[in-house]
């Protein structure tokens, strides 16, 4: 297949560089490396050698020799040559619809619109190359997490190790958005216009309890103060950006881990005035606590020997022996047709809201405790169910372990992608032309 391959790309060559005798002859590309059943262009080397001395320049970093640059970035080719043809045994590939959101992050990254950020691309003649670029990215990063992630195994020791260590508590730490605004106080106030500037913040913070935006009652405060006469106190203030508790400002320490989400909390004074602090958002907060709902169902399909009237016949049927007084799992052990909770007698056991089929949880969200529903339709086919009990369940310790096993895997990755890399180039077949 190798050899027949390169038959048809050195056909091709010939074929477009044979001309009239009178015309010169030239080489439009050549390849440089056979690499299983790719092959490594000489115009794909030359413009990731272009790529990398550029990079390298405008980091401040020295250009290795020609010949060594060449070899480093043919062997990056030849591995992302490698990683393309997995990609294409294993069918990865995302839609125009991903690479466009893609696009649009870029874009206002950038701080252009969409359809302003293609204009640029096209106009440098890049907007092809950019999105297959994307896609190229994207499809990688997705083969070398499943191809990766497979070979990290994380112990529930390594896990206790971490969460027990200085490294995981930190890590572990949640991170707060804070934003603040600050009324100052001048060494030279006096105790009036201090007692003033208090009352003043004071009815920030209550403007902002009935419903003032807590931004917009900040430049609420500063139009006022640069009216003539002023009718307001200058304020400061902004956000303070993610943080971990131990590097907020010393007067917020205590403070904001005991705030929740979008809570305000003020006026807090301090030698530079009064603050109002809002919690905007928290990251990472393992305290978490999960309603869950254990309930009951009895399934009927319809299928090749029963067709949808006659599951719906046979459902009302079982609904009404229920009803009067027939035993729930008995019934549903004898005819449901859930192999997953059959055997329970119907119990689909403790599942956390979100983590049944929306369709069949919508119909027993709202059911009362121990009442039997009416028989209802889903995907899946007819039910009758039955909630048996609810519960507020505490999961920050699984959460917990959760984050401290991504964690612990994101440090194993980059040395096991290595690994990986190394060892698809080393059982691959790849001849190097020469220079």
């Amino acid at each position: 297949m190798i050899k027949t391959f390169c038959v048809r790309v050195m056909a091709l060559v010939l074929m477009l560089t044979a001309g009239s005798a009178l015309a010169q002859r030239q080489v439009l590309d050549k390849v440089v490396a056979i690499v299983d059943e790719g092959v490594v262009l000489q115009s794909e080397l030359t413009l990731r050698m272009d790529e990398a001395r550029q990079q390298m320049q405008a980091g401040g970093q020295p250009v290795p020799p020609p010949n060594v640059l060449r070899e480093q970035a043919l062997e990056s080719l030849i591995v992302e040559n490698l990683q393309m043809q997995l990609i294409e045994r294993m069918g990865i590939r995302y839609d125009d619809d991903t690479v466009n959101g893609v696009m649009q992050t870029l874009a206002q990254q950038n701080n252009l619109s969409f359809d302003d950020y293609v204009a640029t691309l096209e106009a440098a003649g890049r907007y092809t190359i950019t999105r297959e670029q994307i896609r190229k990215e994207l499809s990688m990063r997705d083969l070398q997490r499943g191809m990766v992630n497979r070979r990290i195994n994380i112990t529930d020791q390594e896990i206790d190790n971490f969460l027990n260590s200085e490294m995981g508590r930190v890590t572990m730490a949640p991170d707060y958005l804070v934003d603040q605004t600050l009324i100052p106080v001048g060494e030279d106030d006096s105790p009036e216009l201090i007692a003033a500037k208090e009352a003043f913040a004071q009815q920030m913070f209550d403007a902002i309890q009935a419903g003032t935006d807590f931004v917009q009652a900040r430049t609420i405060a500063q139009r006022g103060a640069a009216t003539t006469p002023p009718s307001a106190y200058p304020a400061t203030g902004g956000e303070l950006g993610w943080r971990k508790a131990e590097a907020l400002p010393t007067l917020f320490v205590d403070i904001v881990p005991g705030m929740k989400a979008n809570e305000v909390r003020g006026p807090i004074r301090s030698p530079s005035g009064f603050h109002l602090v809002k919690l905007v958002s928290v990251q990472g907060d393992i305290q978490s606590m999960v309603n869950q709902t254990r309930a009951r169902h009895i399934l009927i399909t319809p299928n090749e020997i029963r067709t949808e009237e006659q599951a719906e016949t046979l459902i009302r049927a079982l609904h009404a022996r229920i009803k009067a007084g027939e035993d729930f799992g008995d019934i549903a052990r004898q005819n449901s047709d859930d192999s997953a909770s059959v055997v329970a007698g119907g119990d689909m056991g403790w599942a956390a809201e979100g983590g049944m089929p929306p369709d069949f949880e919508a119909q027993i969200k709202d059911l009362p405790i121990g009442q039997l529903s009416e028989p209802f339709r889903t995907s899946f086919g007819w039910h009758v169910a039955e909630v048996m009990e609810r519960r507020v369940q505490d999961m920050s310790r699984e959460f917990s372990r959760q984050q401290a096993e991504n964690a612990l895997r994101e440090r194993k990755f980059e040395v096991e992608l290595q690994n990986w890399l190394v060892e698809i180039r080393e059982k691959a077949y790849v001849k190097i032309s020469p220079p």
